[in-house]
């Protein structure tokens, strides 16, 4: 079994690298670090004994991750990289490959959440759910690839989501681009890995805890609230079952829990392709995964076919 597929959350909440033997310091760049499981993946990281370069869009928001780091006694590094902005991307890679000389870890954690249909979602609102979740990903994974390539070496980790995997009622343009992600990923796991040494993974988290309920009113109050139409009964009664779920023992999860599955598939010898956070996880997408967790046969099977 992968270490990845260890999701019981006794073992998530006990997981810690500087406990027993610490794993060689690397150097990682996360995305998306102003709040949430961006603040626990940097935290984590340093705790674990990396070089960690944290970012965000706004350093106007860097206040919650100082607190955080201040709290738990670790250094980061904080850096300004928009994901939309391929300028300010290459600047904060440049900075670190000048500090450091190399990027061990990329971990593509920005993102957006979308909660529209089709029909209400406008042409500009799918251009940004798109250009932030997928393009946002490959900017940054362009970015780190030449130095990565050179060495021979590194990781890029993107959050996913089940919804990369299994579509979702009123998520289509959201599940869409985590569905492009996870495609990206898995084709250049199958040439890229094996040639030059960089591995690929996506983490894909169902819910986490306390968030999503009020994320889903969020948005949906953000675009144009509940409209008066033949989807608000619908939409109604996804929103009551997500409050219901979120109240459920082991549907959620806490940023904790799911950065601690990303710290361990950092220090995997072998990282899997994909892997869920959770035994819900688990249980929600068996149906596309169960013969294949962790996406490895697929590779082989891709590999054999196109260039073998």
């Amino acid at each position: 079994m992968s270490i990845c597929s260890l999701y019981e959350r006794e073992q998530l909440l006990t997981y810690c690298p500087n406990q027993g033997n610490l794993p060689i310091s690397k150097v990682v760049l996360i995305t998306g670090t102003s709040t949430g499981l961006g603040i626990s993946l940097a935290i984590q990281s340093a705790r674990a004994g990396h070089r960690v370069y944290a970012t965000m869009r706004n350093l106007g928001k860097k206040g919650g991750l100082e607190a955080a780091a201040s709290d738990a006694d670790v250094s980061v590094n904080i850096l300004q990289l928009d994901v939309q902005d391929t300028a300010s991307i290459n600047a904060a890679v440049d900075t670190i490959i000048d500090a450091e000389g190399r990027i061990d870890t990329l971990i593509n954690n920005a993102g957006a959440g979308f909660v529209r249909t089709t029909e209400q979602a406008s042409e500009e609102d799918i251009d940004w759910v798109m250009d932030v979740n997928f393009m946002g990903v490959v900017r940054c994974t362009k970015a780190v690839m030449p130095h990565m390539r050179k060495a021979r070496s590194g990781h890029i980790i993107t959050i996913s989501s089940v919804g990369g995997l299994v579509g979702q009622p009123f998520n289509e343009i959201y599940c869409a681009a985590k569905f492009a992600v996870e495609g990206y990923s898995e084709a250049l796991a199958c040439y890229v890995t094996p040639n030059f040494g960089i591995n690929f993974t996506t983490v894909e988290p169902g819910g986490i805890q306390s968030e999503f309920a009020n994320n889903v009113l969020k948005h949906v109050q953000g675009t144009g609230g509940m409209l008066e139409d033949e989807y608000l009964p619908i939409l109604q009664k996804y929103i009551g079952g997500a409050e219901n779920r979120q109240s459920g023992e082991d549907i959620y999860q806490t940023t904790d829990e799911v950065a601690a599955v990303v710290m361990k598939c950092m220090d995997a010898e072998n990282p899997p392709i994909r892997t869920r956070t959770s035994k819900w996880g688990e249980d929600f997408t068996r149906f596309k995964t169960k013969l294949d967790p962790t996406g490895e046969k697929q590779q082989v099977a891709v590999v054999k076919q196109f260039l073998s």
